[in-house]
């Protein structure tokens, strides 16, 4: 959706965050993709998981690697806490430009991403630890920018457990009013998705190749988002 040409207000010209923010859990399906499945079981999106995962690894667990979890986990908070200060500072209380600044930043890093997994080494140390870094960084940049939107339903683009749960307790099965029901489905599919166009390009190409699309993705977020919901 868009606003009217004439429109006088500055936060209503472009795409609405809520399909936006939409996109960009389908991005983060993708990039959770990239990571467990090309990079050695390593999630730099869904911080849950990485955090599971990080204890498989410090347990022994066979397939999982203690140092790409660990850095994942704090490039993503470096990201946060970068992105923290984004949203309190930047545009002066307008979320058209705080958003169109985070996503612009989220596409140069994952195009970073995708230059390194194009030269590099397949397998080599070098391209796994520089793609969890800028991808992790990214999203967690994001992540923070995107809570301080408080768009409802859509604080987070990273991660279900809490959309799922307002799902169910909110539906009339849970004895809820059913508020949001069709934003927060909208959510798990655009994550499914996202996942699933994520791991078949893994399997059949390079990291390259997905994490520009990726990079392409927000770019256009970038360039397109609105401050309204």
């Amino acid at each position: 959706m868009t606003t009217e040409p004439g429109a006088k207000d500055p936060e209503a010209r472009g795409v609405r965050l809520t399909p936006v923010l939409l996109v960009l859990t389908a991005v983060s399906g993708l990039i959770d993709a990239i990571s467990y499945l090309g990079l050695g079981h390593v999630f730099t999106a869904n911080m849950t998981g990485n955090v599971v995962v990080l204890g498989f690894a410090a347990a022994g667990a066979p397939g999982f690697s203690a140092g790409h979890s660990a850095a994942s986990l704090a490039l993503f908070l470096a990201g946060a806490a970068t992105g923290g200060r984004v949203a309190r500072r930047v545009g002066d209380g307008s979320r058209r430009t705080r958003a169109r600044i985070t996503f612009a930043v989220e596409a140069v890093l994952l195009a970073g991403a995708s230059a390194v997994a194009f030269v590099t080494a397949e397998h080599g140390r070098v391209r796994i630890y520089a793609v969890i870094a800028l991808t992790a960084y990214a999203m967690g940049l994001r992540n923070a920018v995107v809570q301080k939107l408080a768009v409802p339903g859509l604080t987070t683009t990273t991660v279900l457990t809490m959309t799922l749960t307002g799902l169910a307790s909110d539906s009339s099965a849970g004895g809820g009013p059913g508020g949001r029901t069709v934003r927060r489905t909208a959510a798990v599919i655009a994550m499914f998705a996202g996942a699933a166009l994520g791991a078949a390009l893994v399997l059949r190409h390079s990291l390259a190749l997905p994490l520009l699309l990726a990079a392409a993705t927000s770019g256009c977020l970038a360039l397109l988002a609105s401050g309204r919901e």
